[in-house]
This record gives structure tokens, sequence and C-alpha cells, in this order.
């Protein structure tokens, strides 16, 4: 799929009849752009228009014109979490929805906060104990922390987990302490099929045994008949899951659940 999230539709930028502005002295061109143009002969007369003449053309002031906001989320400031298995693509599309949204966008990874810790880091690979838990639970707090700044300067902020519904305190009901009551989720959830192929891909720590795939995605189904909106990307590109998730963003901002 080649369409961009939030696209124009076709023949924006094309000037269409407005009402007479009042004369404006010249704009001085801004610097590293040419001088403006020429202005271009009177146009006659036309008989459809209420006085006769063809509305003037605005002078040109260096700005790059930029097409209207599409169907999506546009320029909303949000706090979004993507909720899905290993292998489902959280990482690779929030990154990909926060580079392509019109507004100051940012992308926070609970994984990449995570592995901040180097020295005495507690890998769950190695057996989830309390050790791990602890460091995850700090790296929830940090990226709450992260998303709060984030927000409160005007940049929107997605952040990627995966939250079990069977677990409310420290998952989604943890992340909204962190963030705050205004966090949208949205799950994430393909067929096992593709996440242990996705899985297969991987290399490092983000590697896990197919067994345990299977067994987050297993617990990622209780999700179904929560409420909350799911996408099933598994026949979507990176580009077409983006633009899925704007729209189901669109959808709740336009009609808030009450998750």
């Amino acid at each position: 799929m080649q369409q961009g999230v939030g696209g124009g539709s076709a023949g924006w930028g094309q000037p269409g009849p407005r009402p007479a502005a009042p004369p404006q002295p010249p704009i001085p061109p801004a610097q590293g752009w040419p001088g403006n143009a020429p202005h271009p002969p009177a146009a006659p007369a036309y008989p459809g228009s209420a006085t006769g003449a063809v509305p003037p053309v605005p002078e040109p002031t260096g700005h790059i014109p930029l097409p209207p906001a599409g169907p999506g989320t546009g320029g909303a400031t949000l706090a979004v979490l993507l909720i899905g298995p290993a292998g489902a693509g959280k990482t690779t599309v929030a990154r990909h929805w926060a580079a392509t949204r019109p507004v100051p966008t940012a992308h926070v990874s609970l994984d990449d906060v995570r592995e901040w810790v180097c020295s005495g880091f507690a890998d769950p690979q190695a057996g989830w104990n309390e050790h791990s838990e602890a460091q995850y639970r700090l790296a929830r707090r940090t990226c709450g922390f992260a998303a709060r700044n984030y927000l409160a300067n005007g940049i929107s902020c997605i952040l990627d987990d995966a939250v079990f519904p069977d677990r409310p305190v420290v998952g989604l009901g943890g992340w909204k302490r962190h963030v705050g009551p205004a966090l949208l989720p949205v799950v994430l959830l393909p067929g096992l099929e593709i996440v242990l192929e996705r899985n297969a891909a991987r290399s490092g720590n983000r590697r896990l045994s197919d067994e345990e795939v299977a067994r987050i995605h297993g617990r990622m189904a209780g999700w179904y008949g929560s409420g909350l909106p799911i996408i099933d990307n598994s026949h979507l590109d990176v580009e077409g899951t983006a633009r899925a998730l704007d729209e189901t963003l669109a959808r709740a901002i336009a009609a808030p659940p009450a998750w």
C-alpha cells in the first residue's frame, strides 16, 4: 500500500473562489527563497462571478502549502498505548505511525527503556523473578513520566507494551495511572502463525521461544470481548497497519469509549 496516513484528497492546493482581500503591502521573501514572482496580467471578467471579476490570487509568501488533513487523527494531541504479543509488530508500527503524523509525535518503547539498564539487567528470558518484575515496573513508570512530559509540551506520544488482560494492576490500569486517564489503548493481534514467523526473524534477547510466543499470544486472546479496539494485521503491511491504527484512534476521539 502506498497511500500514507492522513493524506489529503485529490485537488488540494487549487485556488477556488474567495472574497477579495484588502490590499496588502508587499511581503519581502524569506531568506533562502526566491523573490516574489511578478504579478500576472489582470484576467478578464467572467460572467459566473458576482462582481464579474476573477478573485485576486494572493501573493506568495515563501510558505509551502500543505494538504488539508484527511480522515484520521489529524493534528490531535494523543496519548496512545499499542498492546500486542511479541511479534505483533507493535514497535515497528508505533514508530511508523509516529513518524508519519503531521504533528510532533514521540514513540516510547518499553523494551528500549528496560534495556537502558546495562549492568544488572534482569532478562526475563533467564527466568521471571522479582528482579525482572521490578525492572518492568520501573520501566513503565519511566515511560509514563516521559509521556506526560511530552504531552505537557504539546507532543503526542505512543507507547507499546505486551499488556495482559488478566493482570490489570500492572497492565492497562498501571499504564493509565502512569500516563493519565486520556490514554487510548489499541490491541494489535495478528494470527499465531504470523507472530511465530516474525519472532523467528528476531535476534538477541528480543527473540523468544516458540512456546513462549504461543503462550503470550493465547493470553492476549482475552482482549476479545473487553471493548478495546483490536486490529488483526495478519495481512497488512506496516503502512497499512499504521493507517488502520490512525482510523481506529479517530473513531475513538469522535466517540470516546468507556475503557
